[in-house]
């Protein structure tokens, strides 16, 4: 009876222990994976980034105006000052029509 009981403290020791190690194994996996996805959303946003800025520079009717464009994970913020409302409109369907963009936040003023 003694040696059945050992045997079972003995399994179920080394049943805990690699649960501790398949779960810090996990955890190591989970960790790499969320590191790349930061790195790929880094360029997917810097991508996303230089697009919308040589879009609005391209733009005979935007090119003279000084647009901030800041994109995070891919929402995309355009600041800066421009001459009227129609300029703004412009740049925020140039800036909504760039592949991965998820949303843009509008922080043009139109200067007086």
């Amino acid at each position: 009876m003694k040696k059945r009981n050992m045997f079972i403290g003995c399994f179920l020791f080394l049943t805990l222990i690699a649960s501790f190690v398949a779960c810090d194994s996990k955890s190591k996996q989970e960790s790499a994976k969320s590191k790349q996805e930061s790195a790929g959303e880094y360029v997917d946003d810097s991508v996303i980034t230089t697009k919308v800025k040589s879009l609005l520079a391209a733009d005979d009717f935007l090119k003279s105006f000084q647009i901030t464009v800041e994109t995070t994970k891919g929402d995309v913020q355009l600041s800066g000052s421009v001459n009227s409302q129609q300029a703004i409109d412009k740049a925020v369907t140039i800036a909504k029509g760039v592949k991965g963009v998820k949303s843009v936040k509008n922080n043009l003023n139109v200067k007086k």
